[in-house]
């Protein structure tokens, strides 16, 4: 049987637009716009504004529900607006009243709306999730009361370290100090016209360029070629550099030639090179605060030790399990040890639920001598083996059996990392400031968390 329907289209004048007849109230947008409690978790965002001064602000439920379809759906920030533009039913999660075809506001307060969400703002949100949760999650366990009968542990917590990957390109000593050189040619280009020299600073930069492809194209290079190479690199920044400041000594206090973003990358480019040089003469590859990337200075690599990579550059994040429910506790651009988070972490679990875990579930890092100490005089319960000889008293096989189940659950919080960075790429962090940075992280948590409030419903 064949069904066709002609080229010859009726306009779109004619067309019947009964679509809000239509609507199924089974559909997941309009379930989960009854689930969520929107007072609330529009109020992180509300606390930000101002009650008297500035323009009226965009509805707190749409900008929270727009971050909240963007990193569901994996969209940028003008496809979000596109597709709530196109769907009534994300229109109906955002509290619109009926269809409206005009965009909810433009892409490009997405970058603002992060520097008001920040991490902090998300952890709020995330927390009433799991207050909200409470009822049902705490009927799965009794807990352990007191002898005035009040409940003072109850629950399993898991906690865990990752890193959230910024999209960067894979850095090498060799491309950073190609890119340091280019981007002193276009600073000598923006100052020249402006300073009274009848000739431009020579360069070199044909000549540059060829020497660093010579070495970036061979596909394998031996460490004297590339050492010769970065030396080489290093020269030309060097001379670039003197021009630059040359060219800045012509003008007065009053005249400084560059605009904002020219001399914030200059800054960069001087701590670049500092850092370069001092490497290439000490023969090392490690230095304090070094610099990976020139468009996100604050990005740092961190040693994982990991399978599929070494060093990975990104945030790192100390999070938290609860029931399912994800917290980041912890975020840092720089390297530091989870196992200090661990005391911070079970009071924030004691501040939302009343009462401290009756288990604690992660790695070995975490159970240092002072953590152990800390959790015996809370009476917390841990997975880690005792310190010291093997004791004398033989375990039943059902205490083996528990002790071995409740180690491996722990292995949860690594499959919450998999979703959130195979799910809603927090391997693939795509912003260029700490702060909105920041924000896509915490959104992301805030998504899972949503996820699984609606699994459990």
């Amino acid at each position: 049987m064949i069904t066709y329907n002609s080229n010859k289209q009726t306009k779109i004048e004619n067309f019947k637009s009964d679509f809000e007849l239509r609507l199924q109230s089974t559909n997941r947008w309009i379930k989960l716009s009854s689930k969520l409690p929107w007072d609330d978790l529009c109020r992180p965002y509300l606390e930000n504004l101002s009650k008297y001064k500035g323009a009226p602000g965009i509805d707190a439920r749409i900008v929270v529900g727009a971050l909240y379809i963007k990193h569901k759906m994996k969209l940028s920030d003008r496809e979000v607006i596109q597709t709530i533009q196109e769907n009534p039913y994300m229109q109906f999660f955002l509290g619109k009243n009926e269809y409206d075809p005009i965009p909810v506001f433009c892409p490009s307060l997405f970058p603002e709306i992060r520097k008001r969400m920040g991490l902090k703002e998300f952890d709020k949100m995330n927390c009433l999730i799991i207050e909200l949760a409470k009822e049902k999650t705490e009927k799965k366990s009794k807990g352990i009361k007191n002898p005035e009968g009040e409940i003072t542990h109850k629950g399993h917590l898991k906690v865990d370290a990752t890193v959230s990957d910024q999209y960067i390109k894979y850095p090498t000593d060799l491309d950073l100090l190609n890119q340091c050189r280019e981007w002193t040619e276009r600073i000598i280009d923006e100052i020249f016209p402006q300073s009274y020299l009848a000739l431009k600073p020579r360069t070199y930069r044909r000549v540059a360029r060829q020497e660093y492809l010579n070495v970036a194209k061979k596909k394998n290079k031996t460490t004297k070629e590339i050492r010769k190479a970065i030396k080489t690199q290093l020269g030309y920044v060097k001379r670039n550099l003197g021009y630059i400041d040359e060219l800045l000594d012509m003008f007065e206090e009053g005249s400084f030639p560059l605009c904002k973003n020219s001399h914030w990358y200059l800054l960069v480019l001087s701590e670049v090179y500092r850092q370069q040089q001092y490497m290439y003469k000490e023969k090392t590859n490690q230095i304090e605060d070094r610099i990976v990337s020139l468009h996100q200075p604050y990005v740092r690599p961190i040693v994982r030790g990991k399978a599929k990579a070494k060093v990975e550059f990104g945030s790192k994040l100390s999070m938290s399990l609860d029931n399912g429910f994800t917290r980041i506790d912890r975020l840092s651009w720089d390297a530091f040890n989870e196992c200090k988070d661990l005391q911070k972490q079970i009071e924030a679990y004691k501040s939302i639920h009343g009462y401290y875990p009756e288990l604690l579930q992660g790695d070995k890092i975490y159970f240092t001598r002072e953590n152990r100490r800390w959790l015996d005089e809370k009476g917390i319960r841990y997975t880690a083996s005792k310190l010291g000889r093997p004791s004398e008293e033989k375990e039943s096989y059902y205490q083996k059996h528990k002790k071995k189940k409740e180690a491996a659950k722990r292995n949860q919080i690594e499959g919450k990392f998999g979703q959130g960075k195979n799910g809603y790429e927090l391997n693939r962090i795509r912003a260029k400031l700490s702060r909105t940075s920041e924000s896509m992280i915490g959104c992301i948590a805030f998504v899972m968390n949503v996820l699984n409030l609606m699994n459990m419903t």
